[in-house]
C-alpha cells in the first residue's frame, strides 16, 4: 500500500510540474479543448432536443382520412387502432363535421343549410394520431389500402421537412466535431511535445538511472488527458449556464413557445449522458494527443 501511495504521489507531482512548465501553452490546449467539446455538446444537445421535438411534434400530426360516401367512420376505428405506431383514433361522422362547418360559416341555421345544399354534402372521417412524425407516411399508405377509405391526407411536406433538418443537423455536427477533434489532438500533441523538451534534462537523468519509458513519459499523458478533463468541464458549466438563462426567458413566453420550450427538454438519462459523454470525448482527446507526442519523443 505504502508503495503505491509513492507512486501515486510521484506521477502527481510530475503532473503538476510538467503543467506548471507548459505555462500559456496550457491554456491553448484547454481552450481550444473548450471550444471543440462546447460546440460538440451543443450540437449534440440540439440533436437529442430536435429529434424529441419531432417525437412531440409527430405525436400531433393527424391523418385525415375520408370514407366512401355511406361507409360509417365506427367500422374502421378498430382496424385502424390495430395497426403499429397509433396513439389515437378519433372518429367523426358527417353530420358532426357538417354541424361544426356550418357554425364555423356563421350560420346558425344547420337544417337550412342542409336543404339548400339538397342533403349533407360531407362524408365520414377518421383522425388519427401517430407515434413520431417518421411513421407518418407508411401509416397514410396502410390505412389507404383499407376497403371504404376515399383519400387519406396528412402534412406530408411537413414531415419530410423536419427529417431533412434533423439528419443536416446530424451531418454538420459531425463535421465539425471532426476538424475540431483533429485541431485539438494537434494542438495538446505540441504542447506536450514542449513541455517534454523544457525537462529534457531531467529525462535524460531518469533514463540514465534505469527508469523505464512508461514511468518517464505516464505524466505527461496524464497532463494530456487533464486538458480533456478541465476543458470539459468549463464546457458543460458553459452550456448549462446558457441553457438555464434560455429557459428563464422561454418560460415566460405564450403557450406556444412553452410547447416548444417543453419539446426542448432533455429526459433525465440524457441530461446525465450529456456531460459523460463530453467528459469521454475531452479525456480521449487528451489522451490521444498526449500519446503522439510522447510516442515522437520516446523514438528519439
Amino acid at each position: 500500500m505504502l508503495r503505491m501511495l509513492t507512486k501515486a504521489d510521484y506521477l502527481l507531482r510530475e503532473t503538476l510540474l510538467g503543467l506548471q512548465r507548459g505555462g500559456w501553452m496550457n491554456w491553448a490546449a484547454i481552450s481550444t479543448v473548450t471550444v471543440l467539446l462546447f460546440l460538440f455538446g451543443t450540437s449534440l444537445q440540439a440533436s437529442w432536443q430536435l429529434e424529441h421535438l419531432l417525437q412531440q411534434f409527430g405525436s400531433q400530426l393527424e391523418v385525415s382520412v375520408y370514407l366512401e360516401p355511406g361507409v360509417r367512420a365506427e367500422g374502421l376505428v378498430s382496424s385502424i387502432k390495430t395497426m403499429g405506431d397509433v396513439t389515437a383514433v378519433t372518429a367523426v361522422s358527417k353530420e358532426e363535421a357538417w354541424a361544426d362547418l356550418v357554425r364555423d360559416m356563421g350560420m346558425s341555421d344547420i337544417a337550412g343549410a342542409t336543404q339548400q345544399l339538397n342533403g349533407n354534402p360531407l362524408v365520414d372521417e377518421v383522425k388519427v394520431k401517430a407515434e413520431n412524425s417518421d411513421a407518418v407516411p407508411m401509416l397514410a399508405e396502410a390505412i389507404a389500402k383499407l376497403e371504404g377509405v376515399d383519400e387519406v391526407q396528412y402534412v406530408d411536406e411537413a414531415v419530410k421537412r423536419i427529417a431533412q433538418l434533423n439528419k443536416g443537423l446530424n451531418w454538420v455536427s459531425l463535421t465539425i466535431t471532426s476538424v475540431l477533434t483533429l485541431t485539438a489532438i494537434a494542438v495538446i500533441t505540441t504542447t506536450i511535445r514542449l513541455i517534454v523538451m523544457a525537462r529534457r534534462r531531467e529525462i535524460e537523468v531518469m533514463q540514465l538511472v534505469g527508469a523505464t519509458s512508461t514511468w518517464i513519459y505516464f505524466p505527461f499523458i496524464l497532463q494530456g488527458i487533464t486538458f480533456g478533463v478541465v476543458g470539459a468541464l468549463i464546457s458543460w458549466g458553459l452550456i448549462a449556464s446558457i441553457q438555464q438563462f434560455v429557459g428563464g426567458i422561454l418560460s415566460q413566453q405564450p403557450d406556444f413557445i412553452q410547447f416548444l420550450a417543453n419539446g426542448l427538454q432533455l429526459s433525465p438519462a440524457k441530461t446525465l449522458l450529456l456531460p459523460l459523454a463530453m467528459l469521454g470525448l475531452g479525456s480521449s482527446v487528451g489522451l490521444m494527443g498526449s500519446l503522439f507526442a510522447v510516442r515522437r519523443m520516446a523514438t528519439r
